[in-house]
């Protein structure tokens, strides 16, 4: 459950950064969230 908590946080954090214009920053969310994601699996 943690995971699915980590991995959503990350995926509106980095939509959050793309409207905010922080590009760079979004992309690592994005990727700390896939990695997330990985342990679901």
């Amino acid at each position: 459950m943690a995971w699915v908590a980590t991995a959503l946080a990350c995926l509106i954090a980095a939509g959050i950064l793309v409207l905010q214009g922080y590009i760079g920053y979004a992309a690592v969310t994005f990727a700390v969230a896939l990695s997330a994601a990985i342990n679901l699996v």
